[in-house]
């Protein structure tokens, strides 16, 4: 009965004019086949219309829903079938504001734990150990737990409330119909990172040149020379709310689905733990792509050596074009 409603709240206007109606229901998930449904519904004007606008709040987060549509509808997209679940089963999930921030949270503690208990066995795992890139600079639990807690305090006391802000003053999102296809997933998830990878490079250099800036803004993310997995978001309330306005709005900018927008969250938080591992692993993803595309950890960890070089989060063509790249020299041997 609760589907039967659902399906009549979103016919279109012009079908309510007439006092029998006959829907088709087809559905290859059901154990038993429904060919018919009758039913007469009389309504006046007044109600009919505030009727329907209860079912569009209802499905707010959905644009031009059809009536056809069922988890086992035919689709040329290799991810329509992933999106169409995403939408019947976790609906309230993937249209919360929150979503993203649990999303990038999450994605940040599970990439980090397990090179941060790679940094406690240390010499105890000989075969990752090597590939150390500062090996006499090792992270503290007491260095870890401040970075992990000024990135949590960060996102409860600064990020979610701008959040809950931005719930009253925003217009709700729409989720559409139908999902990306793997070229647009492609396309606009590399445009998205190169824009960032551009207005990060920008913005890290400026801070690094103007002295003020550096002391009051990024100077907390340079605390440790020898980056760690949790050092990654190690950083002040001004940077992590303009890395987060670049994160929201690059998409909407850019007209990026929002299976595009989540992928390129996880990969983005990916590479930036990547970055701060400490590991010139040989398996990283700046070894697989070829070129030297990507800086990695070799390139990051030199800047936290030498501030003045590699400012780039991401890619190395900025750093290159610049001057400003500076391959990675011999490891250090002083001590925290």
């Amino acid at each position: 009965m609760v589907n039967l409603l659902v399906k009549v709240c979103l016919l279109p206007l012009s079908r309510w004019k007439k006092k029998n109606w006959t829907v088709l229901i087809e559905s290859k998930a059901l154990s038993v086949e429904l060919h018919y449904i009758k039913g007469e519904i009389r309504l006046d004007s007044e109600t009919r219309s505030s009727h329907l606008q209860w079912c569009h709040a209802k499905m707010l987060n959905i644009s031009e829903l059809p009536l056809q549509f069922l988890p086992s509808r035919a689709s040329d997209r290799l991810l329509q079938p992933l999106w169409d679940y995403f939408l019947f089963h976790h609906l309230s999930l993937i249209s919360s504001p929150f979503f993203p921030v649990i999303l990038a949270f999450s994605s940040y503690v599970f990439f980090s734990v397990p090179f941060a208990v790679l940094d406690i066995l240390g010499e105890k795992v000989p075969l990752f150990y090597q590939y150390k890139i500062q090996p006499d600079r090792k992270p503290t639990l007491g260095m870890m737990a401040n970075s992990f807690l000024t990135a949590f305090y960060n996102h409860i006391f600064f990020v979610l409330p701008t959040v809950i802000m931005g719930m009253f003053i925003l217009p709700a999102p729409t989720l559409p119909q139908d999902a990306p296809t793997l070229y647009e997933v492609f396309i606009d998830g590399l445009a998205m990172l190169l824009l960032f990878d551009t207005q990060y490079y920008i913005w890290h250099y400026i801070h690094h040149k103007h002295q003020q800036l550096y002391r009051w803004i990024h100077a907390i993310h340079h605390e440790y020379m020898a980056p760690f997995s949790w050092s990654t978001e190690m950083l002040s309330i001004p940077e992590l709310m303009t890395v987060g306005l670049w994160s929201n709005q690059d998409p909407i900018l850019l007209k990026c689905h929002p299976m595009t927008t989540w992928c390129v969250t996880v990969f983005s938080i990916w590479l930036s733990v990547e970055d701060h591992i400490g590991y010139d692993l040989p398996w990283t993803l700046n070894h697989l792509v070829p070129f030297g595309l990507l800086g990695g950890a070799p390139a990051h960890d030199m800047h936290h050596q030498m501030p003045s070089s590699n400012f780039a989060p991401f890619f190395s063509h900025w750093d290159r074009i610049f001057g400003t790249a500076v391959p990675l020299k011999k490891k250090t041997m002083r001590r925290y």
